[in-house]
């Protein structure tokens, strides 16, 4: 019988492999240590390799995993709480957007929390007593605002801007109206939204308006983000908070202004009113338009024409078409 060993093939199967061929082969791996999983009995052998997500496995150039973002717990900076620093801030004349008290109707509390109601009650009558609105909520938004701190029921909200006083403007428009200038006036009868209020506030600089009038309560407040809203409009106008939307028509009547209310009610429309004149416009709610009292109070009612099948336009909008139209209108004179 042939050996084997003498054929070519067995020749190259005993023979040492040269070194440049030893390169090429494949090297042996070390056998890896067989361990049972507990809770199945896979063998860890068995199961598919996953690498680790240590520093020593991360892959080099590879990006590091982003830190995770620890809570914001500080505090707004136009917050101030408890019942002796707000009471300051009212008696520095600090200009207020507005006072939160803790609604007690129905609530049970405790005797350190009974101890502070006729300090806060003295404090809310202190706050009407300066023009600053106040409203009751429940205990669980004063804790969200102070991040659970020692409001003590009280919470006031720093204004952004410094109001002008209604008594003031007045005095300055008459003074204008005095010099044959028509200022024009931009008059909010409870615009809640603060997206709409800002985009109302930079139409009407855009526009040239003198000011902006809005009511102390039922109104956007104009915080950050109403300024921002507003392309910092609402920094470079000013803008009067009263008590009486009423009383603010009345008194800028009496100087020689004239009332446009804008309501889709009206027959007339914007383009067949004199805007040339001084003017306040006035610009009602999202939701229900100008109120009767007010709308009472106006010279004029007018419109703006709509040819689609949605029945109004939103009101920064609105304001925006009748403002420019009273910019037109004041084009041509010139």
């Amino acid at each position: 019988m042939a050996n084997n060993n003498d054929t070519p093939a067995g020749r190259s199967f005993f023979r040492r492999a040269t070194d440049a061929e030893a390169r090429e082969l494949p090297q042996e791996q070390p056998d890896r240590p067989i361990r049972r999983s507990e809770s199945s009995g896979e063998r860890a052998a068995d199961r598919p390799f996953r690498r680790g997500a240590g520093a020593s496995d991360r892959r080099a150039g590879a990006p590091r995993p982003a830190p995770r973002k620890e809570r914001d717990e500080r505090l707004p900076d136009n917050i101030v709480f408890g019942i002796h620093p707000v009471r300051e801030v009212i008696e520095a004349g600090t200009e207020i957007e507005k006072i939160y008290v803790r609604k007690t109707a129905g609530e049970t509390l405790t005797l350190a929390e009974r101890s502070n109601v006729g300090a806060a009650n003295a404090l809310r009558q202190q706050a009407i007593e300066a023009g600053i609105h106040v409203q009751e909520v429940p205990v669980e938004k004063l804790n969200r605002l102070t991040r659970n701190g020692n409001h003590q029921g009280v919470v006031a909200v720093i204004a952004a801007i410094s109001y002008k006083d209604i008594n003031e403007l007045a005095e300055e428009l008459e003074a204008q109206i005095a010099r044959g200038e028509a200022p024009l006036v931009m008059l909010m009868d409870s615009v809640t939204d603060i997206r709409n209020f800002g985009a109302i506030a930079r139409s009407a600089e855009c526009a040239g308006v003198a000011a902006l009038v809005m009511p102390a309560k039922n109104s956007a407040p104009v915080n950050a983000e109403a300024i921002k809203s507003s392309a910092g409009a609402l920094t470079l106008i000013p803008v009067s908070r009263v008590g009486s939307l009423k009383g603010a028509i009345n008194l800028l009547k009496n100087i020689g202004m004239q009332c446009v209310a804008a309501t889709e009610k009206s027959n007339t429309l914007v383009y067949e009113t004199d805007f040339t004149r001084p003017t306040v416009i006035v610009m009602g709610a999202e939701d229900r338009g100008i109120s009767r009292d007010v709308l009472n109070l106006c010279d004029v009612q007018a419109g703006i024409p709509l040819v689609g099948r949605i029945e109004s336009l939103n009101v920064s909008a609105a304001a925006a078409v009748i403002l420019f139209e009273a910019r037109r209108q004041r084009f041509e004179q010139e």
